[in-house]
C-alpha cells in the first residue's frame, strides 16, 4: 500500500472529523481520502447555484454556507445556515437532478469537494467503501427529511 501524502492525512483527519461517516473504519477514511480534494472559499463566494447541473458534492469543515433559493420575484432568500459537518450538494450528486438551490459562503469556508467523477472511480474501485459513504449520505438525507418533514406539521397544527 503506498505511503499516504500529507495532503490524503489531512482529508482523512478532516473525514474522521465532520461526523457523517461513523460507520468507517480508520483504513477506510485513508481509502476514501484519495478521491476527496479540498478547497477555500471566500465569504460571498458562490459554491454552486440553483439549477446548475449536480457535478460534485462538498463537506464544510470550517465557516458556515448560506442555502439559498429565489423567491417569485428572482431574488435569493435564505433558507439555511448550514456549519461545520454538514454535507452540501450531495442530492444532485446522488440522484442526477439539477441543483435544487444555491449554496454561497456565508463566512471564509474549508471544504471536502467530492466529484461525481471521483465517487464514479470510488465505485470501482472501492465499492464496498463507496457504499459505506452513500449509505452514510442517505442517512443524513433521510434525518434532514424527517425534520422538514416535522416542522411542516409544526406549521399547520
Amino acid at each position: 500500500m503506498p505511503e499516504p501524502t500529507s495532503l490524503n492525512t489531512e482529508i482523512r483527519d478532516w473525514l474522521m472529523d465532520c461526523g457523517l461517516f461513523d460507520q468507517l473504519q480508520l483504513a477506510d477514511f485513508a481509502a476514501a481520502a484519495g478521491y476527496f480534494s479540498i478547497s477555500t472559499i471566500a465569504e460571498g463566494e458562490a459554491i454552486f447555484h440553483e439549477g446548475d447541473a449536480g457535478t460534485f458534492m462538498c463537506i464544510i469543515h470550517t465557516g458556515q454556507v448560506a442555502v439559498q433559493k429565489s423567491n417569485g420575484d428572482g431574488q435569493p432568500v435564505t433558507i439555511a445556515t448550514l456549519r461545520s459537518g454538514r454535507a452540501l450538494g450531495e442530492m444532485a450528486v446522488l440522484d442526477g437532478e439539477r441543483r435544487s438551490a444555491s449554496c454561497v459562503a456565508a463566512s471564509h469556508c474549508q471544504l471536502l469537494y467530492l466529484g461525481k467523477d471521483s465517487l464514479e472511480r470510488m465505485l470501482n474501485d472501492a465499492p464496498k467503501i463507496a457504499a459505506k459513504i452513500i449509505r452514510a449520505m442517505a442517512v443524513s438525507l433521510s434525518k434532514r427529511l424527517r425534520m422538514a418533514d416535522g416542522q411542516l406539521l409544526a406549521q399547520q397544527v
